[in-house]
Order: structure tokens, then sequence, then C-alpha cells
């Protein structure tokens, strides 16, 4: 890694934890809030890829691990990968490697600008929503059953598909407007 990366990586960390300055919504339903944070983690996937996409996103798990208090709500500290929500935060790493690593065989410079965006969503959709659920899931599943964690998590579904619409956006921005950005990888 250069230092180019390094520094898109932190960039991107920090946008992660901005995200999280935003107020968390509670639904009811299972214990796991509404964040913007996980549009942070699909951002990270879609523009800079999937090695500097994951680094971005384990920056901010060594940030909460250290305690600091960067997660929606201001959580941090350890007690955070033994609440009901570990398993979506520890699903950011691995959303965020496949969101990154789908966009980079998706999409290409050369493909027309739907093409490039319907890409990004489907990257952004299967990382952000299919691999960040699996791992959401399977922990809720311990603490509250495994109906009751499909059914709840289900909610989260409809917002989490517009924020993988919005990374698209984005993503096809970044493509277009910023050539010089090194290629995602």
């Amino acid at each position: 890694m250069n230092t180019r990366d390094l520094v898109l990586s932190a960039l991107f960390a920090a946008i992660i934890v901005a995200l999280g300055l935003l107020p968390p919504i509670p639904i009811g339903i299972i214990p796991v809030p509404i964040t913007a944070q996980s549009l942070g983690v699909m951002l990270a996937g879609v523009v800079l890829g999937a090695k500097r996409g994951t680094i971005a996103v384990l920056l901010v798990v060594v940030l909460v691990t250290i305690g600091l208090p960067v997660l929606s709500g201001g959580r941090g500290g350890l007690a955070v990968f033994a609440g009901p929500t570990a398993g979506f935060f520890v699903g950011w790493i691995f959303a965020a490697f496949v969101t990154g690593y789908l966009s980079e065989r998706l999409v290409k410079p050369e493909q027309s600008s739907l093409a490039q965006g319907v890409g990004f969503f489907i990257a952004a959709a299967i990382g952000g929503v299919v691999v960040l659920y699996a791992f959401g899931i399977a922990w809720l599943t311990i603490n509250v059953g495994f109906s009751k964690a499909f059914v709840g998590s289900m909610g989260f579904v409809p917002g989490d598909l517009i924020k993988a619409f919005v990374a698209a956006l984005v993503g096809r921005a970044v493509m277009a407007g910023y050539p010089l950005l090194p290629q995602r990888s």
C-alpha cells in the first residue's frame, strides 16, 4: 500500500464515523436500530474497491475496539462485540470486501453510465444487504431466535436498498468526475 491508499482508506473510515453522528432510529421489532453507517460501508467498497474499502472498515473496527464512541448512538468499546448488533458490525468487514470485489468485476470504465450504475447497485446490494444480513441475522439468531431475527431484519431491507442506490450513484459520479482516482483495488 502506498500513502495515497492509506489516505483514501482513512478518509472513508472518517466518512463511516461521520455517518454515525446521525442518531440511530430504533424500530422495536429487534434490538437493532436503523443507522446511516452501513451506507458508508457500501460507499467504501464501491469507491475504493475490495482492498482499500476493507481497510477503511477495519480502521473503524480498531477505533471501536479501543473504546472510541464512533458508532451510531455514541457506542464503542469491546461491549459492542457482545451486543445484539455485533453480527452486523463484524459483517461490515465482509460487506465492504464483497461490495468492492463485485464493483471491481462488474464495473468497467468503458461501460455506459447506466451499466456502471447498475453494476455498482448490484455490488452494493449483494455486499451491503445480502452479506451483511447473513452475519447480522446469524448473530441475532443466538439472541432472539431465527424467525424473529429474520422477520425483524426484513424491515431494514427497503432502506438498505435505498442506501445501495445512493452508493451506486456516488460510485458512478466518482468514476466520471475523478478519473485520476487510482483504480479500485
